[in-house]
Order: C-alpha cells, then structure tokens, then sequence
C-alpha cells in the first residue's frame, strides 16, 4: 500500500504516525519544527488522510506499510514517532524490523489491550448523512448531543472533504474502521525483546499509560524511558507543544 505523506528538511529519518480518526495533519507543526535538524516524514496510516482505504487494519500490516514506506523512499534506517494507535504501529514496527529503527518514541499510549472506548464515536459519525450536509457547522451541530467536547469535535470534522462534485465524504474508512476497531484495541506482544532506544511519553491528566505500564514496555523494549508532561492530556502534543518538542529534540539528538 502506498501510504500518503509531507516531507520537511534534511538529515536523518523521522518518521511520524498519527492516532485513530487523525491524520498527518495533526502533526505538520512538529514535523516543521523537527525540520530544521532532521528529514521529517508525516504520514496518513492507511484507511486514514488521503492513504488508500482497505478493510484490512491491523498492526501487523500497518507495520508492513510502513516497511514498503521506507524502501520506496530509500530510508535505511529512521526515528519512529508514533501517537495511540499510531504508536502501537510504531512498537509492532520496531518488532517486525528492529534493524530498520535507529529510536523509538511512543506518545500516551502503553503495549497492552485496551477497552474500546470510541463506540460511542463511531456511531456518531456514522448517523450522520453527509448527504444532508451543506456546511460543517451542520455536522457540528448534529454531533453535539453524542460528543459535548467541542475540541474532540473539531478533532473528527477535520476528516470531512468535499468531494469533486461539492459534497461532504469522509477522508477515513469509516466503515473499514468500525469494523476492525477491535483489532485497534489488541495488545502489543514480543516472544524476544528489542534492543532500541525507546522513549514513552505520557500525558499526566491521561490515564493511557500507567506507571504500572513501564514494565510492560521493558519486557519488549529494555531501554526504555517514561517522561510525564503535566498539564497535558491524551494529546499530548497539542496540550503541552513546547515542551514536547523540547522532549522529543532531545531524546532523538542524544
């Protein structure tokens, strides 16, 4: 699968993986700031942005996404940055093909399996008819009553587009999503342990990762580092983006 991407500056690879529902746009602001040290790609995973859509959507080949992204662009090895879902892309990558990954960085979410916690969400946004939709306020306002949060809102309605013919469609496989989202929420498993560095960071008012998490990443990934940025949330990146940055220049420089 040929996986859509921006790419930003020169030196080494940093590869960037957004979470479920979101795209590489979520993350052109570090992607041009980590620019000016390193070649930055920002990538849509498949069924998400502007990637092909399939109704295959597991970890593992996400993972072999990624393996075909990196050969078709000539990148021996590179960073791997990964957020939720597209963090455990990240781990199952660096398990897959360790010798591909120079660090690994996993942002707010842990190896183990998770309770599914976006149904409410997906059938949400799968009641509302786009056919009935001139305007985004409209779809707005229709998801109001099911997701009170207008920045989880604003969140999803990003993945709108008009079609050629001036219609709303979904940029993600909406369909493809909801029926695979239980193998979203499986864990991240290793028979031998991978000997990368490894940095997770957390947000400390999210409860995605646990101190008790730690050593579940450890059992895969020995070398890794837990740093906690307060005040931020699941997305931890956008809550906290200055000291993010600082965090993850730091980690990939060292």
């Amino acid at each position: 699968m040929v996986l859509n991407f921006k790419s930003y500056g020169d030196g080494q690879a940093v590869i960037i993986l957004h979470g479920l529902l979101g795209s590489l746009d979520n993350w052109q602001t570090h992607a041009r700031r980590l620019s000016s040290e390193f070649k930055v790609y920002a990538v849509d995973l498949r069924n998400h942005g502007k990637s092909p859509h399939s109704d295959i959507h597991n970890y593992p080949v996400m993972a072999e996404d990624l393996l075909d992204f990196l050969d078709e662009h000539k990148i021996g090895k590179a960073h791997v940055i990964g957020h939720s879902m597209g963090g455990k892309a990240a781990m199952q990558f660096a398990i897959s093909h360790p010798e591909r990954v120079l660090k690994l960085m996993v942002v707010d979410i842990s190896p183990r399996s998770y309770e599914s916690g976006h149904d409410l969400i997906f059938k949400a946004l799968s009641e509302i008819d786009l056919t009935k939709i001139s305007k985004r306020e409209e779809a707005d306002a229709m998801l109001t009553e099911q997701i009170p949060e207008p920045a989880m809102r604003q969140f999803l309605l990003k993945n709108l587009d008009r079609t050629p013919e001036g219609l709303f469609a979904w940029k993600m496989n909406l369909q493809g999503l909801t029926k695979n989202y239980a193998k979203i929420n499986i864990p991240i498993e290793s028979d031998t342990a991978i000997k990368i560095p490894a940095m997770v960071i957390r947000g400390g008012k999210s409860g995605y990762v646990k101190d008790a998490d730690l050593q579940s990443f450890r059992n895969i990934f020995p070398e890794t580092q837990l740093l906690t940025i307060a005040n931020s949330g699941h997305w931890v990146h956008a809550d906290a983006p200055d000291e993010f940055y600082k965090e993850v220049r730091q980690f990939l420089l060292a």
